[in-house]
């Protein structure tokens, strides 16, 4: 009998590893990415103090309201724009991409160009 770990548990144990490899600190923060199956989120998190800088979702209803669906790569995308016009507002330019664990594909690639784009660099 083949016996196979759920995907879930596959991504925590990815996350795992990569969040061994790097974390955020005060000059450079980690922008650490979720994504459920209706909604995405996105956090800039300084790890020295273990504080939320920024924030955006998709749940959020002024983002909400952009968006015809939560849950595709355009949602993906106009969050990136968004985390990143916050995170510039607040004097961050320069973060760690953390991708929870997720495939750098899709709706993870669309985030990260998107926020590039809005004028982050990582």
């Amino acid at each position: 009998m083949v016996r196979k770990e759920s995907r879930q548990k596959v991504r925590v144990k990815k996350h795992m590893r990569i969040r061994n490899r790097f974390s955020g600190t005060t000059e450079r923060p980690r922008l650490a990415v979720f994504r459920s199956n209706n909604h995405m989120y996105a956090q800039i998190i300084d790890d020295t103090v273990g504080n939320t800088l920024v924030a955006a979702s998709t749940v959020e209803k002024e983002v909400k309201a952009q968006l015809e669906k939560t849950n595709n790569v355009d949602a993906a995308a106009y969050l990136g724009t968004v985390i990143a016009k916050r995170a510039i507002e607040k004097g961050i330019d320069t973060v760690v991409f953390d991708r929870g664990g997720f495939l750098y594909h899709g709706k993870i690639a669309a985030l990260a160009d998107a926020a590039r784009e809005a004028g982050l660099k990582f």
